[in-house]
C-alpha cells in the first residue's frame, strides 16, 4: 500500500506485477447501506404482516415466527446476496461496489458470514456510527466486520473498451469453434479474473521474461480449471496465447451487448 490514506488496493502477484482496485469512500457505502436498509425493512413489514395473519391460529407461535423472520431477513439478505452476487448486494449494485477479499479475491463463505455478523458491531450505538468512524480513519475504509473478515469495499473497474481488448486479442481464436463452452466459461469466470488476465496482457511488455512465462502459467491455469476446451482447441498453444483466447471469449460478447 502507498503511504498515506490509501485511495487504492494495490495488488502484487508473486512475479511483481501490480493492479490496483479503487475503493469505496465512507460516503458511497453509507448510500449503498441506506438502499439495502430500506429494501431490507421492506421485506421484513411484509413477511411479518403475512406472519401476523398466524394469530388467529397461535398467538404465540406467530410471534416466535416473527422474531424469527426478522432475524433471518436482517443477517440473511446480506449473506445471501453477497454470496450469490459475488460480494454485492442490491445498494452496492446501484452504487457500482463490490466486496472482495483483500488480496482481490474472491469471497468466501465464512467471510461472507463474518463480516455480515458483525453489523451489529458496526451499528451500535446507531447509525453505522461505529462502522462509519472505523471506515473514516482505516486506510482501506473497513468497517469492523472488513477488519475482521480480512475484505475491502471496491469499486470494480469498468467494462473495457473493445479496441483494448481487439488490442491484446490475437488475429484467430480456437475457441470459437466451442460456442457452449465459450458460454461455459463467461459464466464461471469471474469479472475480477477477467479484467487480471485483460491487465497482465496488456502490460505483458513490461515484464522481464521469466516473470512473463511464470504469470501467464498462473493465469492460464486458474481458467483451465473453469473448463476443459478439447485438444484441437488448445493444442500448440502456450499460456500466454491461451489468456488471449480466454480474454477474447469473455470481453467479444461484452462489447457486443454494449452495442
Amino acid at each position: 500500500m502507498t503511504p498515506g490514506r490509501a485511495r487504492q488496493l494495490v495488488i502484487r502477484t508473486p512475479e511483481g506485477v501490480a493492479f490496483a482496485l479503487a475503493l469505496a469512500g465512507p460516503i458511497a457505502r453509507f448510500l449503498a447501506w441506506l438502499i439495502d436498509t430500506l429494501v431490507t425493512v421492506a421485506l421484513i413489514l411484509v413477511t411479518v404482516y403475512l406472519l401476523l395473519l398466524l394469530v388467529v391460529v397461535s398467538p404465540s407461535v406467530a410471534l416466535a415466527l416473527v422474531f424469527l423472520a426478522v432475524f433471518v431477513i436482517s443477517f440473511g439478505y446480506g449473506i445471501a446476496l453477497e454470496w450469490w452476487w459475488r460480494g454485492r448486494t442490491i445498494g452496492k449494485r446501484v452504487l457500482g461496489l463490490r466486496v472482495v477479499d483483500e488480496q482481490g479475491l474472491r469471497l468466501t463463505f465464512p467471510q461472507v458470514v463474518l463480516r455480515n455478523l458483525l453489523r451489529v458491531a458496526d451499528m451500535l450505538p446507531a447509525l453505522y456510527l461505529v462502522g462509519g468512524a472505523a471506515c473514516a480513519v482505516s486506510r482501506r475504509s473497513q468497517r469492523l466486520g472488513d477488519l475482521a473478515a480480512g475484505t475491502v469495499v471496491i469499486r470494480p473497474p469498468k467494462t473495457p473498451a473493445p479496441e483494448a481488448v481487439r488490442a491484446v486479442a490475437g488475429p484467430f481464436n480456437s475457441f470459437r469453434r466451442h460456442p457452449h463452452l465459450e458460454a461455459r466459461l463467461r459464466q464461471r469466470a469471474t469479472r475480477d479474473a477477467a479484467e487480471v488476465a485483460l491487465r497482465a496482457l496488456l502490460r505483458r511488455d513490461q515484464l522481464e521474461p521469466a516473470a512473463r512465462v511464470a504469470l501467464f502459467g498462473e493465469i492460464a491455469d486458474h481458467f483451465r480449471q473453469l473448463v476443459s476446451f478439447p485438444p484441437e482447441a488448445t493444442g500448440g498453444l502456450s499460456d500466454e496465447q491461451y489468456v488471449r483466447n480466454v480474454v477474447d471469449s469473455l470481453f467479444r460478447a461484452r462489447a457486443g451487448a454494449a452495442k
